[in-house]
């Protein structure tokens, strides 16, 4: 049974996790954002432009969130990383 539904990417989601206290979602998209969410609610909190204003010019393959769930990283298809702060982008 569906619980919900995040809307928000304007392309197709390419990647997803859970932080590891089970409070946010982060995903990845080809419209070059990762965004976070708040698993509780489904709202967005944050969205991660950098992939498409800071050197990344394509969809974001991949997003990761470290053990400590301080950091995120993301791939992008234009063959760089970029790691973020969860807490403040």
């Amino acid at each position: 049974q569906q619980i919900r539904q995040l809307d928000g990417h304007s392309e197709t989601v390419r990647s997803v996790c859970v932080t590891t206290d089970g409070k946010h979602i982060v995903s990845s998209s080809w419209d070059k954002t990762v965004r976070v969410w708040s698993l509780d609610s489904g709202q967005q909190i944050r969205q991660l432009d950098g992939h498409s204003t800071s050197g990344h010019s394509e969809a974001v393959m991949s997003v990761f969130v470290t053990t400590d769930g301080k950091q995120i990283v993301s791939g992008c298809s234009d063959q760089t990383v970029l790691v973020w702060s969860l807490d403040s982008g």
